[in-house]
């Protein structure tokens, strides 16, 4: 099998599951976070590595909002059997990126990473993130240049993969949707508070001997599980959430 189409199949694969990525992080940030030396870092250096931590997070999300909530049907979905495009995304944020979405998940997990407080297990994810979502970026690319031809090589010639180059801006025709962030992104949302809240807890029992987390870190956990629950039970059981045109 020649090298471009052994990357794009795995491209394929990985796309089916990408969803299992988180699943793997968590697994191996254990051991960075039980090797991490928490008395080199102080008080004050470990609340500046929080807040840039979720800030970092923070700023991930705000590009999957803005990706998703600007977004016609057909395009950005959550579908994991094959790839999905019946138009090409060429304003709003693929005006200035062609995985804005891919952008995003770095960024959440970056976050994530360095609230571990290891520089290692950031590298490392940094780089697994990197080779897995390269093949998966590859087989998309491959399926778009197929569906589009011209079109599409002429779109992705002028724009980077993962850099955004912010110059090339162009205003969506799609207007900004509140309504289908909040039908599709809570899972995502709560996955990334089980993160911070999986990687508080093995921080305290490495350090001591408890399994605890802070009130501020349950009360936001306890806050994110009432609104999945609202949310999914809207979109499964009611017409609330539903919009003519979106995914």
């Amino acid at each position: 099998m020649a090298l471009i189409q052994s990357m794009e199949k795995q491209g394929n694969f990985l796309f089916r599951y990408r969803g299992q990525f988180p699943i793997l992080l968590f697994v191996l940030a254990i051991p960075f976070i039980y090797s991490a030396d928490y008395n080199a870092i102080s008080k004050q250096g470990q609340v500046y590595f929080g807040y840039c931590a979720i800030t970092l997070s923070i700023i991930g999300f705000l590009i999957r909002f803005y990706t998703i909530g600007t977004t016609t049907k057909g395009t950005s979905g959550r579908n994991t059997s094959s790839q999905v495009a019946t138009v090409l995304n060429s304003k709003g944020v693929y005006s200035v990126v062609r995985h804005p979405l891919y952008l995003g998940n770095y960024l959440i997990w970056l976050g994530i990473a360095v609230f571990t407080f290891n520089v290692y297990f950031i590298v490392i994810m940094s780089l697994l993130f990197w080779l897995y979502y390269e093949r998966i970026m590859f087989a998309e690319e491959r399926f778009l240049e197929r569906k589009f031809g011209d079109m599409y090589l002429n779109w992705s010639d002028s724009l980077p993969a993962f850099m955004p180059s912010v110059l090339n801006f162009k205003k969506s025709d799609i207007p900004f949707s509140i309504i289908t962030v909040l039908r599709r992104e809570y899972s995502s949302v709560l996955s990334s508070i089980i993160g911070f809240v999986f990687i508080e807890g093995f921080k305290n029992y490495f350090t001591t001997k408890a399994w605890v987390i802070s009130t501020f870190s349950f009360q936001i956990l306890i806050s994110v599980l009432i609104l999945v629950f609202i949310l999914r039970t809207l979109k499964h059981y009611t017409n609330v959430l539903n919009e003519k045109g979106r995914s």
